[in-house]
């Protein structure tokens, strides 16, 4: 999952990316209104956490630009997190179209409990615990179990699995993938997406899990059909 975060404030800044970064969390953090907007026409988010006393820009106008955009990015869920308490902001921050509303203070346990929920929400899933035959994964430790038993998986693998199993049934193309590991300062590749898939394959074989290829689609888990070598 790959997260924009826009905050000026640099202590805080530093301890939010910190925080989700920990958690297996892809994130791109911006201090300005403007460059957030140039980064939500130029990138694909799965969730953005805005500042609303922004310099260059405020962050009512990124919402309201971002909400005004293609269908893609209208979709993208927005956490305002801020220190205006008032009620009429509030308000005006939900009308405009933020999904969540957090106040500053908050405690990063918290926030970490509404990004999950909005992930839910978005990818219509009721719980944290995401079930697929003997593999389930759990959205708030991160890790994979086959029939209770713990999988032994890297970040990247495991971020892999978590977007191919929020979206079940659809093809996730590998510019898809890329994306939700995708941060600014790393280096991943296409190339790189097959290895991580190729290694996340065989680690799901005991479970009865195939990830499939379709070509020129992209990825798809699916329960291997039974007796299938």
């Amino acid at each position: 999952m790959r997260i924009l975060l826009v905050e000026d404030d640099r202590e805080l800044g530093n301890a939010v990316a910190a925080s989700l970064s920990a958690e297996g969390y892809a994130l791109d953090w911006l201090t300005d209104g403007a460059a957030a907007t140039i980064a939500l026409t130029t990138s694909t988010y799965d969730l953005v956490i805005l500042d609303l006393g922004l310099p260059r820009q405020g962050g009512l106008s990124v919402l309201r630009e971002l909400r005004a955009s293609t269908e893609l990015q209208k979709s993208v869920p927005v956490l305002i997190a801020t220190a205006m308490d008032a009620v009429k902001d509030r308000v005006e921050g939900l009308d405009a179209g933020a999904d969540d509303y957090l106040v500053k203070p908050f405690s990063l346990e918290e926030l970490h409990a509404r990004v999950r929920a909005l992930i839910r929400r978005r990818n219509a899933a009721t719980s944290n615990l995401l079930i697929h035959g003997a593999l389930s994964f759990d959205l708030q430790s991160r890790q994979a179990s086959c029939n209770g038993v713990a999988l032994e998986l890297s970040a990247r693998e495991a971020a892999i699995l978590e977007v191919l199993l929020l979206r079940t049934g659809r093809a996730v193309n590998k510019e898809q993938l890329l994306e939700s590991l995708y941060a600014w300062d790393s280096e991943i590749t296409l190339n790189a997406i097959e290895v991580y898939v190729h290694r996340l394959r065989k680690k799901l074989e005991p479970s009865g899990i195939t990830v499939r290829t379709f070509r020129g689609l992209g990825y798809c888990i699916e329960k291997a059909p039974s007796g299938a070598v």
